[in-house]
């Protein structure tokens, strides 16, 4: 016999949590289940750095964030802890489009500034620049395993119940119920499924509703020492040259002391959640020292700590967000989705209420996904 809840939400990395805190709030009944711990590394939500940013190319992306940030204000003060480190953030490169980028900051109302190359490198020294730089000050990173963490314990204190170590087997959906099959037998009968389940979400819902294609990839992350340990910490970076790059305070992740967490977005290779194999790409180690030796002088080339993680990439790289029947579709992806983790829970929370009509952006239903071109995103 099936157990009766309201609502079901599958994954409790930082969208299934934030999604649990935000419906729990509205008082839903919410069972959150997870198929490891809550403070696992296999997937996409683990670590205590992901860097958060008002910039884009994208007005869309540039107005969530506002938002966004409100949002994790909000959490960091009811919550009581300290999320968000904000040192600022540079963009540039030669194909970081910085007119747009900078009307687009100016048209949304965000402190910024645009630098030479010479004046950027001045100011924060041990970085070089090519071309334009923007700066703002919004920006910087989230620890994500403490904003888990946080979504969690909010989401409790308003009655969610979260239960790990139990994997969601299967769906099967009904006109107004579905039933989440667990590993060790058991079923749950809802009559809201959210599935946020990162990259297991193609395998759990892709034969209940149109998603489009999903590309799971395993990403490496590198972590260097600052040679100048004493130095004022460096803003977060977005580069976009011959590869795209992204740099931040590594966090607690590499160890002691002021270290850069440093990423090729998108480097990674094509991979499931299943059979990923955890091991670091060498040739992506070899383009990130590459790349360090040329344009981080104040980094020592020598990387102390290493990881990898997933991306789930849609073929636009907008999000996935969307409700079928009984099944609320989350899957805020393609790399860039963390910094938006409370307005996610929100808009998931609309979707499961009912309420906040028009919420979601358009451009993340899935029928805009069937009809979009690909690569839409101007990151």
């Amino acid at each position: 016999m099936a157990e009766n809840v309201d609502v079901v939400i599958i994954g409790a990395g930082l969208m299934g949590a934030a999604a649990a805190w935000a419906t729990s709030r509205r008082g839903r009944e919410v069972v959150v289940v997870e198929q490891f711990g809550t403070r696992h590394s296999n997937g996409s939500s683990h670590g205590s750095a992901r860097i958060v940013r008002r910039a884009y190319g994208d007005g869309l992306y540039v107005g969530l964030t506002g938002r966004a940030f409100e949002l994790w204000g909000e959490l960091e003060q009811q919550s009581g802890r300290t999320l968000l480190r904000m040192l600022g953030g540079l963009d540039f490169g030669t194909n970081r489009h910085v007119p747009t980028v900078a009307a687009l900051l100016h048209e949304h109302g965000v402190e910024h500034e645009v630098l030479p190359a010479d004046e950027a490198a001045a100011r924060w020294p041990g970085m070089r620049f090519e071309g334009e730089v923007i700066f703002h000050p919004q920006a910087g990173a989230v620890d994500t395993q403490s904003a888990v963490d946080a979504f969690l314990a909010m989401a409790e204190t308003c009655g969610a119940v979260v239960r790990t170590g139990l994997a969601a087997a299967s769906i099967e959906t009904h006109a107004d119920h579905a039933i989440v099959t667990l590993g060790d037998g058991s079923q749950l009968r809802a009559a809201t499924v959210v599935v946020a389940a990162g990259a297991w979400v193609g395998p759990l819902a892709g034969h209940l509703v149109p998603l489009p294609p999903l590309r799971v990839t395993q990403q490496q992350i590198f972590h260097f020492p600052r040679l100048d340990q004493a130095a004022p910490p460096w803003p977060s970076v977005i580069h976009e040259g011959r590869r795209p790059i992204y740099h931040l305070a590594g966090g607690r992740d590499g160890g002691p002391g002021d270290d850069r967490k440093i990423g090729e977005h998108d480097g990674g290779g094509s991979t499931t959640a299943a059979t990923r194999s955890g091991e670091i790409d060498p040739g992506s180690r070899a383009r990130v020292i590459e790349y360090v030796r040329d344009w981080l002088p104040g980094l020592d080339p020598t990387p102390r700590a290493e990881a990898t993680c997933l991306y789930t990439e849609t073929p636009t790289e907008d999000f996935i967000l969307d409700r079928v029947g009984p099944l609320v579709i989350s899957s805020p992806c393609s790399g860039h989705g963390a910094k938006f983790a409370p307005l996610i829970g929100e808009l998931t929370a609309d979707l499961v209420t009912g309420t906040g009509a028009g919420t979601v952006p358009d451009r993340f239903r899935l029928a805009s996904h069937a009809t979009a071109a690909p690569a839409s995103v101007s990151l």
